[in-house]
Order: structure tokens, then C-alpha cells, then sequence
């Protein structure tokens, strides 16, 4: 069988993590690329096909990556479902829980890419859990000063079009993996904190599984350094853990592979998670106090 071709739509600061799981999948094959910035497509010239317009490519692939900036995704992914492309975008789905909501009414292969849930040391923990006495409370931290993480791609501090700050982007991880291990969750209440210009730097979320099981989310965008774990309590009292970084050495080193399991899940048809993120990111910004 001839290789799966791909197009991936964005070449910022995400997409170099994409194009190197699709070089190590041996059922795929990057076929186009397209981004508005000549400068980012000249290394692929002579190579791969290169476009400034992303409805160009879709005769050339049989599927589409979409890592551009959030406030993009909708027309993306929208114009891509109606081509009959499955498509894999980058979280969060879309920049408001309305537009997520949009883009599942049209049906098609869509799939949220939440990296996190492919980290190597938070399956080891999901798996180790597997016959443990109920989990009976949950912490998820992400945390980073996230001008260290953004490069080029200034749009991330830009709340028109990142859809916010710290709950918009990273909290749709973070939400993630509370669900991957209690499954349906709501929330109780946020305390959001918000720069001069309104970005959200700031968040502890407090949510509810619906057997009554109680996690926490706690988002900084103004950390130095970096700390993403999970952390589980069992009806036992023990305390179980999982460092998302732990035996990564190097910046941003756990996302290689975690993009490889991205792209697998992508082509194995995974379910998506997309928008039950997207409405825990909604339902934070209504709870009060919002501080500044």
C-alpha cells in the first residue's frame, strides 16, 4: 500500500514536531506544506510542494495537519472537512467552545492533537494504576514562562488570537489528561489572574468528576522554567506520580515522541477529545473571581 500523504498547514514553532513523526512513521509521507511566510517554506523548495494557500494543496494529500495559529483553525479545518480530507489539529480545536462546536456539526475525521495524553510517564502511570483502589483526587500542573516556549509565533500573547492565555492553550492539555484518568469532568470554580494587556497568567481550576472525584488544575504562564506532572491520590492514601519532563534531557525534548503518538493515534482513529476541552476552557473563563 502506497504511504498515507500529508499536508501540513503551519510551519511555526509546532510543526517541527509533526514533520519529524511524519519522517519516522513508515506509513507516511509528507506531500505539501503551506504556510503565508515565503521564508518558512523555502526549505522544502525543490523537495516538497510548497503552498501559500492551503485549499491549493488538498489534490496533492489524503490528509491534513493543521498547526497554525488557533485563531485559524476553524476556516482550516472547515475547508479541509469539506474537501473530504481527515484532519489533525493542533489544540485547542478552535479558538471558542461555539466554533468547536461548528466544526463537529460538519462531521469528517477530525482529530485534536493533545500531545500530553502520549507522554511515555503518563501512560507508565495510567498503567500502573490498572487494578489500584479508587483514585480519590487529581492535580495536573503546567507550568512555564511561556516566552521562553513561543519563539516566533508572538500570536500566543495576542488574546484575539490565541483565545485567551494560559487557560486557552495550555489549559485544553491540561483538562486532557484530567479526563484521560476520571473521565467526564465539570467545573467547580477558577481564580484567573490577568496581565496589564489581559492575558490570563495566572489559573486554578478546581473540577468534579461525575462520581463526585475532586481535581485541580493549576496553569502559570509566568514560571521560569518548566514543570508539567500529574499527580494521583488512591482511597489508600498512597500518592502516585507522573513527571511529564522526567528523562527528557533538553528543551521541549518529551515532544518528539509524544507527536509520534499524535500521528499514530491520528491515523488509527482515535477518538476525538477535542471539544470536551475546548468546553472546560469555557466554562473557566465564566467562573468568578476573575482577579487582575
Amino acid at each position: 500500500m502506497r504511504p498515507v500523504r500529508l499536508g501540513v498547514a503551519g510551519l511555526g514553532v509546532i510543526s517541527k514536531y509533526y514533520l519529524a513523526a511524519i519522517s519516522a512513521h513508515p506509513g507516511t509521507e509528507l506531500a505539501a506544506v503551506c504556510d503565508l511566510r515565503p521564508e518558512a517554506l523555502a526549505p522544502f523548495a525543490g523537495g516538497v510542494a510548497c503552498f501559500t494557500d492551503h485549499t491549493a494543496m488538498f489534490d496533492r494529500v489524503d490528509a491534513v495537519v493543521v498547526t497554525t495559529p488557533n485563531d485559524t483553525h476553524e476556516q482550516l479545518c472547515r475547508d479541509a472537512l469539506a474537501a473530504g480530507l481527515p484532519v489533525c489539529v493542533e489544540k485547542p480545536l478552535a479558538i471558542d467552545v461555539e466554533a468547536g462546536r461548528r466544526l463537529n456539526r460538519l462531521g469528517g475525521r477530525l482529530f485534536t492533537a493533545f500531545h500530553r495524553r502520549y507522554n511515555r510517564n503518563v501512560l507508565a502511570l495510567r498503567e500502573s494504576l490498572v487494578g489500584s483502589p479508587k483514585i480519590t483526587g487529581l492535580r495536573v500542573r503546567y507550568l512555564e514562562k511561556i516566552e521562553e516556549h513561543v519563539g516566533d509565533d508572538a500570536w500566543y500573547l495576542d488574546i484575539d488570537r490565541c483565545g485567551g492565555g494560559c487557560v486557552a492553550d495550555n489549559g485544553p492539555n491540561a483538562f486532557d489528561l484530567v479526563r484521560m484518568f476520571l473521565g467526564e469532568v465539570s467545573v467547580e470554580d477558577a481564580v484567573v489572574t490577568r496581565d496589564a494587556a489581559g492575558v490570563d497568567r495566572l489559573a486554578v481550576v478546581r473540577l468534579r468528576a461525575a462520581d463526585g472525584t475532586p481535581a485541580r488544575v493549576e496553569l502559570d504562564w509566568s514560571r521560569p522554567g518548566e514543570t508539567k506532572d500529574v499527580a494521583v491520590e488512591l482511597a489508600d492514601g498512597t500518592m502516585h506520580t507522573a513527571d511529564l519532563l522526567d528523562g527528557f534531557t533538553g528543551f521541549k525534548n518529551s515532544l518528539w515522541h509524544e507527536y509520534e503518538g499524535v500521528l499514530a493515534a491520528f491515523l488509527g482513529g482515535e477518538p476525538d477529545h477535542g471539544l470536551p476541552a475546548l468546553e472546560l476552557v469555557a466554562a473557566t473563563y465564566h467562573r468568578e473571581p476573575v482577579l487582575r
